[in-house]
Parts: C-alpha cells; sequence; structure tokens
C-alpha cells in the first residue's frame, strides 16, 4: 500500500496534477465550531515573535509573526471548524520534518526527539550529538532541504508536520506543495528575537507541540535561575569585538542590535562597536580591515565566529587570516577566544554562552567553558 501511494505520489508530482491529498492543512473535520475566546494566555518574559492562548476543551492557538495561527488539538479529540487561515495540527504529532536547525535543540532538551522522523540537514551538517547519533543509527532520515524536499519520502513517512525555517519563503512553491500533500507547515522565526533569553523561550511552544509544557517551563526556568548570579552582577566594563574574517579579507561583524551583542551586555561586557546600525535588515555586515582595525583594535577581548569557516585552534592560524591583528590589544594581551560550531545549533545553550562570556570579561571560571576556547 506505501509502495502504491507512494508511486502515486511521484507520478503526480511529475505530471504536475496532484492538488491535494489528506485535504488542505488548515481545514478541520466538523467537530463543532470553534470559540475563539482565550481562558487563558502562556506567560512569557522575554519572547516576542510567538503567544499561545488556551481554548476551550484544551486547545491551544499558537500565533507566530503575529499572523500565522495553528491550533493544537489533544490526542483522540475530533478537531473543531475553524477560520481558513487557522493550521490544524493534531496531536500526537510524532513524525516531524525538521528543517530549521535552530529547533532541534529544543527537541533534544525536551527529550523529544523520536517526534522527529525526517531532517533537511545530513548527518554531518548537525553538531548536535543526539541529532547526528539518531541519523547514523537510521532513527531520523535525511529528507532533502528547505529548497528541495523528498516529497515521496515525507509523504511515505506520514509525515505530521514540517517544521520549516524563514527560509522557506524563499521557495513558496515547496511550502504549498507540502501542504497540498495534508502536510502543516510551521515556519520557524526564533532567530527574529532580538534578546537572546527570547530566543530560548522558544522552547516552551515545542513543549505546546509535543505534550511537553510542564518540562519545557522548568528547562527554561532552569535557564534562567541558572544566569541570575550574573545577572545582578554590574558591569564589567570590558570590551568586546565579535567577528570572523571572510574569503575576501573583510571583518565580519554583527551590528549593535543584533542578539550576540545583547548577550555581551548580560554578560558584564560591552560590544564594541556597539553604534553599528542602519536600515538593512540583516544582523550582520562586512567590514573593511582597515576600519575594523580603527573601530577595534583596543577592545579587552576578540572573540572570533567560527560558524562559517570552522574553528581555529591557535593565534597562527587567526593571523593568517590578517596579520593587522598582530597589533590588537587582546591579540597583545592573549584575551582572544573562538566559538565552538555547535554554538548556533545549540538554542538551550544561550545561557551557557552568556555564562562563557562572564567567565572571560571577569577572568574567573575560564577552565571550564561550554562554547568558547581560548587561542595561543
Amino acid at each position: 500500500m506505501r509502495r502504491a501511494a507512494a508511486f502515486f505520489l511521484t507520478c503526480a508530482l511529475s505530471a504536475g496534477l496532484l492538488t491535494g491529498c489528506g485535504g488542505e492543512a488548515s481545514s478541520a473535520p466538523a467537530g463543532g465550531t470553534l470559540n475563539l475566546t482565550p481562558t487563558g494566555s502562556m506567560p512569557l518574559s522575554y519572547a516576542e515573535q510567538f503567544t499561545v492562548d488556551t481554548l476551550e476543551n484544551g486547545l491551544s492557538l499558537i500565533t507566530i509573526g503575529g499572523e500565522d495561527r495553528y491550533l493544537v488539538v489533544p490526542e483522540g479529540q475530533q478537531a473543531p471548524q475553524t477560520d481558513a487561515d487557522i493550521t490544524v495540527l493534531q496531536q500526537p504529532i510524532d513524525s516531524i520534518y525538521l528543517v530549521a536547525t535552530s529547533a532541534m535543540d529544543f527537541f533534544i532538551s525536551l527529550d523529544a526527539l523520536d517526534t522527529i522522523s525526517l531532517s533537511g540537514t545530513k548527518a554531518d551538517g548537525w553538531y548536535l550529538d543526539g541529532a547526528r547519533q539518531a541519523m547514523k543509527n537510521g532513527d531520523i532520515e535525511y529528507a532533502g532541504k528547505y529548497s528541495a524536499p523528498d516529497y515521496e519520502a515525507i509523504f511515505d513517512a506520514d509525515c505530521d508536520l514540517a517544521v520549516e525555517s524563514t527560509m522557506i519563503y524563499h521557495t513558496p512553491e515547496v511550502k504549498e506543495q507540502l501542504e497540498r500533500l495534508g502536510i502543516p507547515v510551521l515556519v520557524e522565526r526564533s532567530s527574529y528575537e532580538s534578546h537572546p533569553l527570547g530566543r530560548m523561550e522558544w522552547i516552551k511552544l515545542y513543549g505546546v507541540l509535543t505534550g511537553k509544557e510542564d518540562e519545557a517551563e522548568a528547562l527554561y526556568q532552569e535557564q534562567l535561575d541558572a544566569l541570575s548570579p550574573i545577572l545582578d552582577q554590574p558591569s564589567t566594563g570590558k570590551t568586546a569585538a565579535f567577528f570572523y574574517i571572510t574569503a575576501n579579507g573583510a571583518a565580519n561583524v554583527r551590528k549593535s542590535t543584533d542578539y550576540v551583542p545583547k548577550m555581551l551586555e548580560l554578560a558584564g561586557g560591552k560590544y564594541i562597536f556597539d553604534d553599528l546600525t542602519d536600515d538593512d535588515a540583516r544582523s550582520t555586515m562586512n567590514m573593511q580591515m582597515e576600519n575594523f582595525y580603527a573601530g577595534a583594535k583596543d577592545a579587552d577581548v576578540l572573540i572570533y565566529n567560527s560558524t562559517i569557516d570552522g574553528e581555529l585552534h591557535s593565534l597562527d592560524e587567526l593571523l593568517a587570516k590578517s596579520p593587522l591583528l598582530a597589533d590588537f590589544k587582546a591579540v597583545k594581551n592573549g584575551n582572544v577566544w573562538c566559538t565552538e560550531q555547535s554554538l548556533f545549533q545549540s538554542a538551550m545553550g544561550l545561557g551557557g554562552m552568556i555564562q562563557d562570556f562572564h567567565a572571560i570579561f571577569s577572568g574567573e571560571n575560564t577552565d571550564n567553558l561550554h562554547y568558547l576556547h581560548q587561542l595561543t
């Protein structure tokens, strides 16, 4: 039966004839009319890109970005009739196609990795041990990247939900095709949170999807409790530059409105480019090395971002990228650090990163860092 269905799917996609499978993602079986008056709302401390309202009969209404709405229906309960713009998510949601890499750590933290059956990232693209091992074990299969998914594999896996990053908006036809196959699409926007603790708070949304709201709340509160001693301390006054050197020899830096400068501030430091803003929506910008030299040569701390071209392990590797860096105060004082590549996949690790930043600003406990290592 599965093979026949997959064969039909492949033929239909090739011929361009498939217009529906299992109904539109936003439709729901008749089960009464939905009352959208909330009986309560999830309290959020920092997140601004989503809300969760509690409705009658234990239903939850998730709103993302102020406009995308998802109705989470408990297992065994029939979905009510909904507005056309509400996507129904029927629990249990236990076969997810996860494309948004930033969301994986939430599932791992919630011990809900078994709800993911398909990945938009290959095994060697994961720096999170749990995700990489699950793919090597065959528990999670690669089903194509966001712009070229393997529709047949997704369909054959009885996929309940596709969790996409905002990159899907560059290929709207993919989102439309998934929805035509009856697969709801949730577009993840945690990266749009300006506050790092708001990014971590998205674990509460995934707690709703996986039926682990209490666990999500406890995990988030644990992060806040661990950070509380740091957040209560006065600034150290130390300045830091967070950057990497591009293939063209420019310095890629964060704009002052990005969440990384906010993390440096929460850790008791100060981002050296604290007035770096413009109307561009991007969170980073390239700066010619002469300008970077003028702005950052007196920074107390240099932090090299390993995300794009890999980790550095020595000052010699850094100076090979730009000899100008040898004149920087932080290089002369031996206060140069590099991020681990797992950092930007470790959504729940942002608290640990703030702790690491605080350690290098204060000079305390630098032997037990989570996501940084010193370049010597």
